[in-house]
């Protein structure tokens, strides 16, 4: 529990520090540090897993029809959470993308109610209804609906549905998730050395050599999160998840002085507030289940 406890929070810690390394590539379009992305990533991972020997489980995925749906809709909907985010943090967006993952789990019981036939209890539908309401002062604060944090909520949450249809550890499903956007990464490439407009091989050595580690700053944390997971409850996972989106606020305020109104302020409160009922909620009826 403890070894869990200490890989979850060095996982959230790394994705809530995450604005900070996207940031230094400002000047590079969204659309070509995805890119990089992912093609940076599929290299470190397909070392990772020449070193785990872990081939025969990644055919096992490519040779079974029933998981190939599933792989593909997970590797698109993490590529579009992945350029949401991107853009949204090189675009000062970064309390929108705090949002998005304070909401993230919240979604997640509507999806499990919707394609999963699972039913909340009270509390939960309580805290479902104090988000919505949340994320409609928010719109109204905006003039404007937070598309932002909805659509990374939404990629987010069903990637992790379309997950849950194949079962495979961290380094396996992010090689064969990768793959599965690879040609278009490198089609893109392509598409960019023939239009003139490549901006990342033009930076200098060192930034271009801290854009080759996006695969690593990609795969560390979702390994540490795996690991995590094997080890502790869902309900004590939950409450550590929250260390990422809170330090993606702190960074949004202090570090890229973004603009937070009394308003939004507000609406985040709101957010906290169903997140805490949500979790008491969760807990109480995981108490009762081993109760019964």
């Amino acid at each position: 529990m403890n070894n869990g406890l200490i890989n979850a929070i060095i996982a959230y810690i790394m994705w809530g520090v995450l604005p900070l390394y996207w940031k230094l590539f400002n000047d590079v379009p969204a659309g070509e540090i995805l890119s990089h992305r992912v093609v940076w990533s599929f290299v470190f991972m397909g070392i990772l897993v020449a070193i785990q020997r872990r081939w025969s489980d990644v055919k096992r995925i490519w040779t079974s029809r029933s998981l190939l749906l599933p792989l593909t809709a997970s590797g698109l909907l993490i590529a579009i959470n992945w350029l949401i985010f991107i853009w949204a943090v090189n675009n000062g967006h970064v309390v929108e993308t705090s949002l998005g993952y304070y909401l993230n789990p919240l979604l997640n019981v509507l999806l499990a109610v919707v394609f999963l036939h699972e039913k909340p209890n009270r509390g939960q539908w309580v805290a479902i209804a104090i988000a919505a309401v949340a994320v409609l002062i928010i719109a109204v604060d905006y003039g404007r609906f937070p598309w932002i944090s909805i659509s990374l909520a939404a990629s987010f949450g069903l990637y992790g549905l379309a997950k849950k249809k194949i079962k495979q550890d961290a380094s396996v499903g992010l090689l064969s998730e990768t793959a599965i956007v690879l040609p278009l990464a490198l089609g893109y490439w392509i598409y960019l050395g023939i239009a003139g407009q490549t901006t990342a091989w033009t930076l200098p050595p060192t930034m271009f050599f801290e854009l080759l580690l996006s695969g690593v700053v990609t795969a560390l944390p979702l390994l540490f999160f795996a690991r995590a997971a094997a080890r502790m409850s869902l309900s004590t996972l939950g409450f550590v998840q929250y260390i990422g989106p809170t330090i993606m606020l702190i960074l949004s305020i202090f570090v890229f002085k973004e603009s937070v109104s009394p308003v939004l302020l507000g609406g985040f409160a709101l957010i906290w507030t169903a997140l805490i009922v949500y979790a008491v909620s969760s807990m109480r009826a995981a108490k009762m289940a081993k109760a019964v």
